[in-house]
């Protein structure tokens, strides 16, 4: 007799988090506990709240959230320092006002405006005042121009997560990291980084599933956004090394590279100032708020000690960034293991973050999509996303402070906002080591279970080590007497004729 095909066979078994995480598993006691062990998730049909769906009404949760912390200032204004205390700071309102954008300036296309950041993102300032009716930058168009900008973040918010969740495949529910991370609502609306974010989101789902051409233009159009979505190319090249897939190398870099030259060479050839200024602006200005040099200086100034100077911040962090991708590739290159793809983008992104001369608060959102991937455990993300919280608040109560000139006692003085800032470096740099250690012991890995190798891999996923094989046979060429060749080996066996 004929079996009867099963129609749920082919469907995707789903990792639980209230089985897989112990966090998750005690939170769900309030609510009969976690999913029962001889149940399959991935098998039993969902009805209308597919884990996409339900991430995505989490993330419209999220944003209403979002828009609440900034309610002091939609009402009253965006003024200083009335927006550090209410920290409800957004540069929207702040580049609307004071870079002519209110007045009609085009960011990179009108003569004589200066932006101070990447081409895209430019033209997202500008593009988005054309949709506010009227002129001038009075207080309703300030607050309706906040109000389009929020939206669109809010619409790449949902992006950010949908592809999250695509890459995770059998862990959709590590997405719900991004969805309701505490560190997109303080500070998702501050400025236009969640299109970068966004951008190297969809790229790397292009690459988990072998688009690499796709993959390289959304990598391109986020460089072009923000510089940071260039470094995943870090993580690609050593992975090639690993791998042994150099045309998948070549491939990304070629369409990453032409994609940013096909969006940034029409305005550096018709506006080449202002084209410039971004970079210009990024190499000469000093410390900023929150890295360890700003950190450092204002030390030094209460103690009467030496500051740091910007060209020697600039050379120092360059140093810095550049021993620190060394010491990546150096991990990445030795593990027993090729690692994931999310956990070298992590590790170089984080140490981006901790050298650069810059750590403006809405940089965290940077790396909630990659831990999300690279170490999807909801203890530590939490406590990390807490002390990001504690240090959010501590920068814009310090700003109050700077920028009202009030007393002291009733302000927060310096040496608080300097621990919140070495806290929020501690923080990352814990996660940094805890997922070095996963790399190099692959089976404390929870991405890796059920004999899973790298669901964001994409041409790398599922490969033999080429490095160690080479490598494995170059010892064997050059330092014979030490590694013999396994037909030496075999000859120097007595056989029954020899005995």
């Amino acid at each position: 007799m004929q079996e009867t095909p099963n129609p749920h066979a082919r469907r995707a078994r789903y990792d639980v988090p209230s089985r897989s995480d112990s966090l998750m598993s005690k939170l769900t006691e309030v609510i009969g506990g976690d999913l029962g062990r001889r149940t399959a998730p991935g098998i039993l049909a969902p009805g209308f709240f597919t884990p996409e769906r339900v991430l995505i009404l989490l993330t419209v949760f999220a944003a209403l959230l979002a828009l609440l912390v900034k309610g002091y200032c939609r009402v009253n204004g965006w003024q200083t320092p009335g927006q550090f205390y209410a920290t409800c700071y957004s540069d929207f309102p702040e580049l609307f006002r004071n870079r002519g954008i209110g007045d009609g300036a085009f960011p990179f296309i009108s003569t004589g405006s200066l932006f101070e950041y990447p081409v895209i993102m430019g033209l997202i300032a500008g593009a988005t005042a054309l949709a506010i009716p009227g002129s001038g930058a009075t207080p309703e168009r300030t607050l309706a121009y906040f109000d389009v900008n929020a939206t669109l973040i809010f619409a790449v918010w949902i992006v950010t997560v949908l592809a999250t969740a695509r890459m995770a495949r059998r862990r959709p529910w590590d997405a719900a990291m991004v969805a309701v991370a505490p560190g997109i609502i303080l500070a998702g609306t501050i400025n236009w980084d969640m299109w970068a974010v966004a951008l190297l989101a969809v790229g790397m789902f292009f690459f988990s599933r072998n688009k690499l051409i796709w993959a390289g233009v959304f990598f391109g159009l986020g460089a072009a956004t923000k510089v940071y979505p260039v470094l995943i190319l870090g993580a690609v090249l050593v992975l090639a090394l690993r791998s042994g897939r150099f045309k998948a190398l070549a491939i990304t870099f070629a369409a990453t590279a032409g994609t940013w030259l096909l969006v940034n060479i029409p305005f550096a050839v018709a506006n080449p100032s202002g084209w410039r200024y971004f970079f210009e602006f990024t190499q000469e200005r000093p410390a900023g708020y929150s890295s360890p040099w700003f950190a450092y200086n204002l030390v030094a100034e209460r103690l009467q000690w030496t500051q740091i100077q910007a060209t020697a911040i600039n050379n120092g962090a360059t140093i810095l960034f550049v021993a620190a991708c060394a010491l990546v590739a150096f991990i990445a290159l030795t593990a027993p293991r090729r690692p994931r793809m999310a956990q070298l983008a992590f590790l170089i992104v984080a140490a981006f973050i901790l050298t650069n001369k810059v750590y403006s608060p809405q940089f965290v959102v940077w790396l909630i999509p990659l831990l999300a991937l690279a170490r999807p455990r909801w203890r530590s993300f939490l406590v990390w996303q807490g002390i990001e919280g504690l240090h959010w608040a501590a920068v814009w109560l310090y700003l109050g402070q700077a920028t009202s000139s009030g007393a002291t006692q009733h302000n927060i003085d310096m040496p608080y906002y300097v621990v919140a800032v070495l806290l929020h470096m501690a923080a990352t740099a814990y996660l940094m080591v805890r997922v070095v250690w996963e790399i190099y012991f692959p089976e404390y890995d929870v991405v890796r279970r059920h004999n899973v190798d790298d669901p964001q891999g994409g041409p790398f996923s599922g490969t033999n080590d080429w490095l160690a094989i080479n490598l494995a046979q170059l010892k064997d060429s050059v330092l014979p007497w030490r590694h013999p060749r396994q037909a030496d080996r075999a000859a120097a066996v007595p056989g029954p004729e020899d005995s």
